[in-house]
């Protein structure tokens, strides 16, 4: 677990489906555009944690709710040491900073080598549809620079989406880990 200010960020475990559930049906208006809304989905994201993937939640210290998720997906080591955010902020939190200050706890353990208990990537990526301001938002406000247009690259909301394509690498972040 990592605290911040008024955030801490930690592994999914059991006993947070029926709040993640309640999350997400909570919010669902507010991600259903750009994210597919699964409120019963933690059960089978919970089964595939692994080498590459990580699931960190993010609660606010005063309430203990739920802020939002980010996984971090398609990890690969060896010479690549790689991974892609993907995040949802919950309904009451959006508009907090309260995510962004969970996605800088998450990028800090991302970057932070492994044995000090990190996950020891050496470069991030955010994949962000173009209309989704607030996403893009985030991604600029966490220090990813823009790298490039995908067409069509994932298949969101019956139809092959468009994404931006930002990355940082542990040299660029605030607290450059070697």
């Amino acid at each position: 677990m990592m605290t911040g200010m008024r955030v801490t960020i930690r592994a999914p475990r059991p006993d947070d489906v029926v709040p993640y559930a309640d999350a997400v049906r909570r919010s669902a208006e507010h991600i259903g555009r750009w994210n597919p809304v699964e409120p019963d989905g933690l059960p089978d994201l919970l089964s595939r944690q692994g080498v590459g993937l990580r699931t960190f939640l993010i609660f606010d210290q005063e309430t203990g709710g739920l802020v939002g998720k980010c996984n971090v997906a398609n990890i690969v080591m060896a010479r690549f040491r790689n991974g892609v955010l993907g995040y949802d902020s919950y309904v009451p939190f959006v508009g907090t900073g309260r995510m962004s200050e969970g996605m800088r706890l998450v990028v800090e353990r991302c970057f932070t080598p492994a044995e000090q208990g990190g996950l020891g990537l050496h470069r991030l990526e955010i994949n962000v549809q173009p209309d989704n301001e607030r996403s893009v938002a985030m991604a600029r406000r966490l220090g990813f620079r823009h790298e490039g247009f995908t067409p069509r690259m994932l298949f969101l909301q019956d139809a092959w989406r468009d994404h931006e394509r930002f990355a940082l690498t542990a040299e660029e972040w605030p607290t450059p880990v070697r």
